[in-house]
C-alpha cells in the first residue's frame, strides 16, 4: 500500500495572506460576542500547539460556524493537525481533496490522507478509502477485496457505516463472492448499534427472504423503528407495505401519511410516491395540481424519475 506524505508547505504557500488576516479579524471581532467567544480559546490553544484544538478550529472555519468561513485556511489547519498525528484531521483534509472543497481536486492525495487517517485509528478514514477502492477513477485502482477489508476494519472498529457497506458488498456479490446470511448479520449489527439505515436494509432482507426467513411483519417493525428516528427510507418502505397490505393492514390513509412524512423530510422518492397517490386518487381525493407540485419537489430533491411528470 502506498503512502503519500502530507505537504504542509504547499498548503501554507498557496493560501493568500489576506485570508489569514480576514480570519484573524473575524476571530478578534467575535471575541466580544457571546455567541463566538468560544472560538478564541480554540485559536489560542491551537497557537500554543494543541493540535486537537487546531482540528476543531479548522472544522469551525470550514463550516463557517460562528467564524468567517475560509476553506483554504481550514485546510491549512487540518494539515497542521494531521502532521501532528490527529487522524481525524487527515480524514477531513482527505475529504476536501476528494471533493475539491477549497482545494484542487486530487483523488490520489485524498487516498494517501485517508490511509494515514485509517492507520491512525480514524475509522471514517477506512470507510472513505474503501469507497475509493470500489471505483477506478478515484485516485486508486479498483480493488474490491481491499475495499471489503477496509469496511470490515471500520465495522470492527465501531464505525457502523462500515458494517453497512460490507453488508451491501456481500449482498450484491461484489468481488465475486456473495453471502446473503453474512449481509443480513451485518445489517442487524448496524441496526442494533443504532444506525437506522441498517434497520432499513435488514427490513428489506426480511421482505425478500435473503439471508433470513421471510417475515413481512418483522420487516414492518424494522421500517417503523427507522421511520420513528427520522430515517426517511423507513417511512417510504413502511408506506409501501401499507399500500399492498403485506405484513400490515392495508391502509392507504396511513400510507399517504408515511409518504408525506418522508417527503417533508426531503426524501425525493417519498414525494414521488405520495404524488402518485394524489394523481390517481388513491387514499386521498384526486388532485393533479398537488401531484404535479410533489413531482417537482421530488425532482428538485434529486429523484430523476419524477422529473417531467405532470
Amino acid at each position: 500500500m502506498f503512502k503519500i506524505a502530507p505537504r504542509a508547505s504547499t498548503l501554507f504557500s498557496t493560501a493568500p495572506a489576506s485570508r489569514f488576516l480576514l480570519v484573524a479579524i473575524a476571530l478578534a471581532l467575535g471575541a466580544c460576542n457571546p455567541a463566538t467567544r468560544e472560538i478564541k480559546p480554540l485559536r489560542e490553544s491551537c497557537d500554543d500547539g494543541d493540535l486537537a484544538a487546531c482540528n476543531d478550529l479548522a472544522d469551525r472555519i470550514l463550516r463557517g460556524d460562528r467564524v468567517l468561513q475560509d476553506r483554504a485556511y481550514a485546510a491549512v489547519l487540518f494539515q497542521r493537525a494531521c502532521d501532528g498525528n490527529v487522524a481525524q484531521a487527515c480524514d477531513r483534509l482527505g475529504q476536501m481533496y476528494e471533493m475539491g472543497t477549497g482545494l484542487n481536486r486530487n483523488g490520489t492525495r485524498a487516498a494517501g490522507l485517508y490511509e494515514q487517517a485509517c492507520d491512525g485509528g480514524e475509522m471514517e478514514g477506512c470507510i472513505h478509502l474503501g469507497s475509493q477502492y470500489q471505483q477506478d477513477d478515484s485516485g486508486v485502482s479498483e480493488d474490491l477485496a481491499r475495499a471489503a477489508n477496509l469496511f470490515e476494519q471500520a465495522c470492527d472498529g465501531g464505525a457502523l457505516e462500515g458494517c453497512i457497506r460490507l453488508g451491501v458488498m456481500n449482498q450484491r456479490g461484489d468481488g465475486g463472492f456473495q453471502d446473503l446470511i453474512e449481509a443480513a448479520s451485518l445489517f442487524e449489527r448496524a441496526c442494533e448499534g443504532g444506525l437506522m439505515v441498517g434497520c432499513v436494509q435488514l427490513g428489506a432482507s426480511y421482505v425478500t427472504g435473503e439471508g433470513v426467513d421471510q417475515d413481512l411483519t418483522r420487516a414492518a417493525s424494522l421500517y417503523q423503528q427507522a421511520c420513528d428516528t427520522d430515517e426517511m427510507t423507513g417511512c417510504l418502505n413502511l408506506g409501501d407495505l401499507h399500500v399492498t397490505g403485506q405484513g400490515v393492514a392495508l391502509d392507504l390513509d396511513l400510507a399517504v401519511a408515511l409518504f408525506q412524512q418522508g417527503c417533508d423530510g426531503r426524501h425525493g422518492e417519498s414525494c414521488l410516491r405520495v404524488g402518485d397517490l394524489y394523481a390517481t386518487g388513491s387514499g386521498v381525493p384526486r388532485n393533479l395540481s398537488r401531484a404535479a407540485s410533489l413531482f417537482r419537489r421530488a425532482c428538485f430533491l434529486g429523484h430523476r424519475e419524477a422529473c417531467g411528470r405532470r
